[in-house]
């Protein structure tokens, strides 16, 4: 196949030879026949497709998910970059296998292999009895789930929605929760923890698609609370936990959205369930920010977002606080800094 010709690179007049991705596919009628309205992406943006008449009756069905190799131009229509195709093919299952998903996906800063291994290390630390830490290492190292843990978003649109973006999701509040069990010392830890990190599990099943996140029949039908609970059950039965701890646990699974409104199977009922509620919220809250509030360049003060219909309210960048001179920390020391954080979050 072609080298892959990025979306954000494109301009008016380029002749385009390349594979993208299906984010939308609409058979459309106009005076002249029946034409394909699509918009293509890759991990750069997306791009509004045209296939006209008498190309568009030739090809099989067209639907989001697919990847397809298309030949065209582009052209600026009503001052946006448009692509009429000439040649389209989909890609078999055996050429998307070959793909270079970087291309096509956005991907979490962090490799998702490093994400793991930090999580494991945070189980061996605080996981100190035994049914728990054999329940934990039986669900990380299982051959289904792991290497679906390694790709899965956190969502399809709100937070986290890339790949690697449900690890990142789960070690930020597990960490959240281990700072708060830290202060208020009456938590149980290591149940907390468990919930933590595996409270968004079922969403490995409740989205699926190597290219394009799309929520399956079964995601639709059930959710991933249930999916989660349901999955996690052969697991906790060969753990040896107490039918007490394992009772507490799936109740952290159920309450963590809060409210029925919200999609919680029950409201928080313990001082451990109100936790893993509040720090997925303001991770999940802060994430969706960061989607929409850049960090500041050098200099820049305050600044709006667009109204966010998920928030209820647009977003403010407030003015940030001067730094004394010479207090700034360098790129390295807040680096240093940070890996210091992760080390204490382990302790």
């Amino acid at each position: 196949m072609s080298e892959h010709q990025k979306i954000s690179a494109m301009a008016a007049g380029d002749e385009i030879s390349s594979v993208y991705l299906v984010a939308f596919a609409s058979l459309q009628q106009s005076r002249n026949g029946p034409y394909w309205r699509l918009e293509l992406k890759d991990a750069s943006g997306s791009l509004e497709a045209k296939i006209w008449s008498p190309l568009s009756v030739s090809l099989p069905a067209l639907s989001a998910g697919q990847a397809v190799h298309v030949e065209g131009r582009l052209s600026l229509y009503r001052d946006q970059l448009q692509l009429t195709v000439e040649a389209l093919r989909v890609l078999s299952d055996e050429e998307v296998a070959s793909l270079s998903l970087e291309d096509y996906v956005l991907s979490s800063p962090r490799p998702a292999s490093d994400m793991l291994e930090e999580i494991e290390r945070l189980c061996d630390a605080v996981l100190i009895y035994k049914p728990w830490k054999k329940f934990m290492r039986s669900v990380l190292s299982d051959k289904r789930i792991r290497p679906l843990l390694i790709k899965a978003p956190a969502a399809k649109s709100v937070h986290h929605a890339y790949a690697g973006g449900l690890l990142e999701h789960m070690l930020s509040v597990a960490r959240l929760c281990m700072l708060m069990a830290d202060h208020y010392q009456e938590l149980d830890r290591q149940t907390l923890l468990a919930a933590a990190l595996l409270h968004d599990i079922g969403k490995i099943d409740e989205m699926g698609g190597l290219l394009v996140t799309e929520y399956t029949d079964e995601g639709r039908l059930l959710g991933h609370i249930v999916q989660g609970i349901v999955m996690l059950e052969p697991f906790l039965r060969k753990s040896g936990l107490e039918p007490e701890l394992v009772m507490h646990f799936k109740h952290l699974i159920a309450s963590h959205h809060g409210e029925p409104e919200f999609g919680a199977a029950r409201e928080p009922a313990t001082p451990e369930a109100f936790v893993l509620h509040y720090a997925d919220n303001i991770d999940a809250k802060l994430a969706q920010c960061r989607g929409v509030l850049p960090p500041p360049e050098e200099g820049e003060g305050m600044a709006w977002s667009a109204y966010q219909n998920l928030l209820g309210r647009s977003v403010c960048r407030p003015a940030r606080t001067p730094e004394a001179p010479g207090e700034k920390p360098s790129r390295q020391e807040k680096k240093e800094s940070r890996q210091e954080e992760r080390q204490c979050s382990l302790l």
